[in-house]
């Protein structure tokens, strides 16, 4: 594998330049390759990377890879999993929206995690798999942008369309005329997004990722997005239940010594759902 011979010569000559330098901090002092002003910032890169003389030979994020190497359907299915459900956690949080119990681990974090691991994952790694290989040793600028073309025009459209409907039925679409209603409604609003974000992405991967590791970088950017789509849409579902429980604001329930300007409550769990 091409990325593999490459990062063992990339860590052979780190290795050698290292050795060349022979230089150790003493006890207590700054990190090998770092300034000392930021000590846990430094720290934490230092364990993602393995520091400066042993970039590409150890720390967390080569472990990673290396487990993208040897079992990548395993590792692109943790991945999925864990940012899915990370997502949904983290966009009730910044939404506040909590269950009837007042916890932001809703019954949803378990089931997006189940769909990142078991449908996203699996579902990306074909379709990406298939794309690359229909592009094999094709480096021109015609070539790249004809992949962005095929990825916007028939990857995203598989890939949002079986999104929505995992959307759907974890939000508890149980008839066919229910998945398909929001697969309709929502369709073209996720596409736009990602005609939007899959070129830049595309083509950043193109330029500086190897392949492997193109999956999960695609995993995270989505996260990223999804989590911010989500937590917008938790807000409008929230402030439209409020509305509903509590009046408009003006003339409808109790004021403002109950809480909160207009009878919002400012504290506590949110209305029933």
């Amino acid at each position: 594998m091409s990325f593999k011979i490459e990062r063992d010569t990339f860590q052979q000559g780190v290795a050698s330049a290292a050795g060349a330098k022979g230089s150790i901090a003493p006890p207590g002092g700054p990190l090998p390759g770092t300034s000392g002003k930021h000590p846990v910032a430094e720290k934490i890169g230092t364990a993602l990377t393995g520091g400066k003389q042993n970039a590409g030979t150890k720390g967390y994020l080569m472990a990673y890879i290396k487990q993208l190497e040897s079992n990548p359907m395993r590792t692109k299915m943790l991945t999925a999993g864990t940012l899915a459900g990370l997502q949904e956690v983290l966009a009730s949080w910044l939404a506040k929206d909590r269950n009837k119990h007042g916890h932001y681990f809703t019954s949803r974090v378990p089931k997006m995690a189940a769909y990142g691991a078991l449908v996203s994952a699996p579902l990306g790694h074909v379709l990406i798999w298939a794309l690359q290989k229909a592009f094999k040793g094709r480096t021109s600028l015609r070539a790249k942008i004809l992949q962005i073309l095929v990825s916007n025009l028939i990857i995203a459209p598989i890939q949002n369309s079986v999104y929505l409907t995992a959307m759907a039925l974890i939000a508890g679409a149980r008839t066919f005329h229910q998945v398909r209603a929001t697969v309709r409604v929502g369709f073209w609003k996720v596409m736009k997004v990602s005609w939007i974000t899959s070129p830049i992405c595309l083509a950043f991967a193109q330029k500086f990722l190897p392949e492997a590791t193109w999956v999960p970088f695609f995993n995270l950017v989505g996260f990223i997005i999804g989590t911010y789509i989500n937590t917008v849409t938790k807000k409008k579902r929230l402030a439209a239940l409020r509305k509903k429980h509590f009046g408009d604001g003006r003339n409808n329930g109790p004021g403002p010594e109950m809480g909160g300007p207009g009878g919002y409550p400012s504290m506590g769990q949110n209305p029933p759902y």
